[in-house]
């Protein structure tokens, strides 16, 4: 399983530092949440924040569109240097245009669920995707606890993909660290999002290891 350890959780006072960090600890993406105030009640980063940090790192940018309108933002972020722009599911603009402007942008595009999202809202759209994303926790806020019942949408839409020969990521994110990932790995989550679990961790490549499963959790 691959890691996408979240910004959310780094030392904001010293973001490229900290993107440099986790990139030598082993990170296989790194993971930018971006809220608006509106879709969900916080404010994060936007595509100046993206843009400065990118010389830091030649891994891929994962940038998690937590706004209503996420369509007007996807020519500000690919041009800060996204690589994947995943956008809900639940947002305003038009599914199908906002994965086509994504793609126009020479940008991987996925789409998000919340918790109260079924899986099967995504499946029209499967066959345009690169990643769909599989909340575990409520959107908006960092540090929340792992909702294990999510993992019955991974299952089924690990399920779908296969059944239809597609070739699309499955990402989770939120509350997942060492001891939860395991239950992620074996649902079928290709790429795990991890904030506090690895930033906070006291050996941060150990914690990248350990929610990959490339060690075995003591």
């Amino acid at each position: 399983m691959k890691v996408a350890p979240s910004l959310l959780s780094c030392d904001f006072s010293r973001m490229g530092e900290e993107v440099s960090r986790i990139d030598a600890a082993g990170a296989d993406l790194i993971h930018l949440d971006v809220m608006d105030g509106h879709f969900v009640p916080n404010l994060t980063i936007g595509p100046g924040i993206v843009k400065a940090v990118r010389p830091y790192t030649k891994l891929p940018f994962d940038v998690h569109l937590m706004i209503s309108h996420p369509d007007s933002y996807i020519d500000p972020f690919a041009d800060a240097g996204a690589d994947i722009i995943t956008f809900h599911v639940e947002a305003e603009d038009d599914i199908e245009k906002t994965i086509a402007h994504i793609r126009e942008r020479g940008v991987l595009p996925g789409l998000v669920i919340k918790p109260a999202t079924p899986a099967e809202a995504v499946f029209t759209y499967l066959d345009s995707l690169y990643m769909v994303l599989v909340m575990t926790v409520e959107p908006g806020f960092g540090g929340q606890s792992f909702m294990a019942d999510m993992m019955p949408k991974v299952r089924a839409l690990k399920a779908e993909i296969e059944r239809r020969g597609l070739d699309v990521l499955i990402e989770a994110d939120g509350g997942i660290t060492a001891a939860t990932a395991p239950v992620c790995r074996e649902a079928g989550v290709d790429v795990s999002v991890s904030g506090t679990g690895v930033f906070k961790a006291p050996d941060a490549a150990a914690a990248i290891r350990e929610i990959a499963g490339t060690v075995q959790n003591n």
